[in-house]
């Protein structure tokens, strides 16, 4: 490890992903690559936490199946939400005998979860792991802000969190996209309070991360053909270009966010996608597609999250953030 960097010695391979969208991310460009496309936002259950749950569930079970293998043959779940204790992955969890690590980096989680699963696989420590997120956007409004029967008016900084799940199962060997390297992020606050400005928030954890990475690889954003954040909106991307640059770094060209690909940002969604599920989603189907047809061949996949709470922000706290990058290539 070099610093935050690490370069993988023997590769993992993302073997196979499976994906679920909800009624709203199925209208956009994530419909056309999504496995499952909701019709119904509660997926035939009574409450929305058991539907996070559920899709967490179907996803994991999704790629298991795609990649030919059982529920036996894998070593390692990694696996975490937004909930509080994580509850969405652990209870999904409990479905399947497998070795389990719950991790919580907000809407970072998903590039967390590929840096744990890629690390045991190097390690040769198991042959096969699944990293999985999820999040689910009417109980992420009733933890974060506030239920939806409030029917409270959203600001234009706000974004709109994903309901959908992605899910990876890596193996040690064998064909498949490659997991390179992983740059861990530190945990960057500058300030800011506004729980419903994430973008303003996460813009200069994953500025940080990138410039981290680059430095320790000796790459440059030109050696990519796209630095994907997730999920920083329209605004968050505006502001993470300006940071790099003033660093002396343009990503202008080849950078994109997930919270931008997930919808087509028109009024409704006001800043784009937000949520532990926006990266994960958008990772396992649209992206992992385009890889796979060589669309793609070298992509920094750099999921951010904001590490909030509602008691911190009652209590006045600004929002500590974070943003880890996984190296993915064909």
């Amino acid at each position: 490890m070099s610093g935050q960097t690490i370069t993988f010695k023997t590769p993992p391979k993302i073997v196979s992903v499976s994906s679920i969208a909800g009624t709203k991310e199925s209208e956009g460009i994530i419909g056309k690559y999504a496995d499952t496309l909701l019709k119904d936002d509660m997926f035939g259950e009574t409450t929305y936490e058991r539907a996070e749950c559920k899709m967490l569930i179907h996803v994991i079970d999704g790629a298991i199946k795609k990649g030919g293998l059982k529920r036996e043959d894998v070593g390692l779940l990694v696996s975490g939400d937004l909930l509080n204790q994580i509850i969405s992955a652990s209870f999904a969890a409990r479905e399947f005998d497998i070795p389990f690590l719950g991790v919580y980096g907000a809407c970072s989680t998903m590039a967390e979860s590929l840096c744990l699963s890629a690390v045991f696989l190097d390690g040769g420590h198991v042959p096969y792991a699944v990293a999985a997120t999820g999040s689910h956007f009417a109980s992420a409004e009733r933890q974060y802000r506030y239920p939806l029967e409030l029917g409270c008016i959203r600001p234009p900084q706000a974004q709109w969190t994903v309901t959908g799940a992605g899910a990876a199962l890596l193996a040690r060997e064998g064909e498949g996209i490659a997991v390179t390297g992983a740059t861990l992020g530190k945990v960057v606050d500058f300030g800011v309070t506004d729980v419903n400005n994430m973008g303003a928030a996460m813009a200069p954890a994953a500025a940080d991360t990138i410039l981290a990475h680059l430095k320790e690889s000796g790459r440059t954003p030109e050696d990519y053909d796209l630095i994907v954040t997730g999920d920083l909106g329209a605004l968050g991307s505006r502001i993470l270009k300006d940071l790099t640059r003033e660093k002396g770094v343009d990503i202008s060209s080849n950078h994109v966010d997930c919270g931008e690909i997930v919808y087509n940002v028109i009024e409704d969604e006001y800043q784009g996608g937000s949520g532990a599920g926006c990266s994960a989603l958008v990772l396992c189907s649209y992206l992992f597609e385009k890889m796979r047809m060589r669309q793609l061949k070298r992509v920094l996949f750099v999921a951010t999250g904001a590490l909030l709470s509602t008691v911190s922000s009652g209590q006045g706290e600004s929002i500590p953030c974070i943003a880890h990058a996984v190296t993915l290539e064909a």
